[in-house]
């Protein structure tokens, strides 16, 4: 099984699967004002967006990077919605052909918005037929072969490509120099993730206690989509087994049934880390000897386990192996090594 399917199998997966589409457009914020987090990006697109407007232009090109699940196409509906036109949206390997993306490009409107995700799959021929789109308004193309070839130029609407993309070190330097507006989107604190589920709460009618938004908030490993998942399942659980108001107990026990921990880890997690506690003596060790020791996939472990893990302190990489902190042996009620006590392989 490929990671992202593996990741899509997860409740704390920060992928959204396909019934979780409606959810989420239900839920995602229309404008800046209502967009929470990301404060630094959502100042500096709120400045170009009102210089567009008021010069009668649209904004120059986009760039979102960083991990799923963090808002890269809330904010591109945001942009769209804030200027005032029509959002499309199409991902890398949906534009299989240059027809495809001809197809997109001609029947935009002035000013529309374009959104590619996962624009680091574009294939090679489709991203060379993007570079004058995106620098020219324009797109060449070539009729005929042999001695009777020519090329004719298209002209397009002036439009704004919105790109996402969860490794930006895959774009090419031409594709990359073509964006004006670069954001790197980050996790999210947990404050940040307590107001975005009160306020998806409330468009759901779901009664949240504050202190149940905050223990939802506390184990959503500071990604929105995973907090809006939680919230689902909370929801759920308090109206089978309580009067349908969610408080601190509820979402506790709640999460705690779906084997979600305090700090948002879940069993794959936590097996992950008894892996090298307890074979390894805590690390050093090879990605490759833990993926076989808990029978799973190593190419899995590192897209979707390590990131958090690394994130929050408890995983350390070294050039030996990964390594397991003290944090991780108090989180999971081991007994950490003493201090100057020689770790296994070293």
């Amino acid at each position: 099984m490929s990671a992202e399917a593996r990741d899509a199998t997860r409740l704390l997966a920060r992928a959204a699967g396909p019934e979780e589409l409606q959810f989420e457009r239900q839920l995602r914020p229309r404008s800046f004002d209502e967009y929470v987090g990301q404060e630094q990006a959502v100042a500096s697109l709120r400045v170009s967006v009102e210089a567009a407007r008021r010069r009668g232009e649209s904004i120059d090109h986009v760039l979102l990077y960083g991990p799923p699940g963090l808002g890269k196409t809330t904010l591109a509906g945001v942009i769209a919605n804030e200027m005032g036109t029509t959002l499309v949206t199409t991902s890398g390997p949906a534009i299989e052909r240059g027809a495809d993306l001809m197809g997109i490009l001609t029947n935009l409107n002035e000013r529309d918005v374009l959104f590619i995700d996962e624009i680091h799959r574009l294939p090679r021929a489709v991203e060379e037929l993007l570079y004058p789109a995106l620098e020219d308004f324009a797109v060449n193309f070539v009729v005929d072969r042999g001695l009777h070839a020519r090329t004719l130029k298209y002209q397009l609407r002036p439009f704004t490509l919105v790109a996402a993309t969860t490794r930006p070190g895959m774009l090419s330097a031409p594709l990359r120099e073509r964006f004006g507006i670069f954001h790197h989107l980050d996790f999210y604190s947990e404050d940040e993730l307590t107001r975005i589920v009160t306020r998806s709460a409330a468009i759901l009618g779901a009664p949240l206690d504050p202190a149940g938004a905050r223990e939802i908030a506390r184990r959503a490993r500071g990604t929105p989509r995973i907090v809006n998942r939680l919230l689902r399942r909370v929801r759920d659980y308090a109206q089978v087994a309580g009067d349908g108001r969610i408080t601190a107990a509820v979402a506790r026990d709640a999460l705690d049934r779906e084997g979600v921990d305090a700090r948002g880890l879940d069993r794959l997690d936590r097996r992950f880390l008894a892996a090298i506690i307890d074979h390894y003596g805590g690390g050093p060790v090879g990605i490759e000897a833990v993926a076989a020791t808990i029978n799973d996939e190593a190419e899995s472990l590192v897209e979707l386990v390590e990131p958090y893990l690394l994130k929050i302190g408890f995983l350390v990489r070294t050039p030996a192996g990964r390594r397991v902190t003290r944090e991780a042996y108090l989180h999971l009620g081991k007994e950490p090594p003493a201090a100057g006590q020689p770790r296994l392989f070293e």
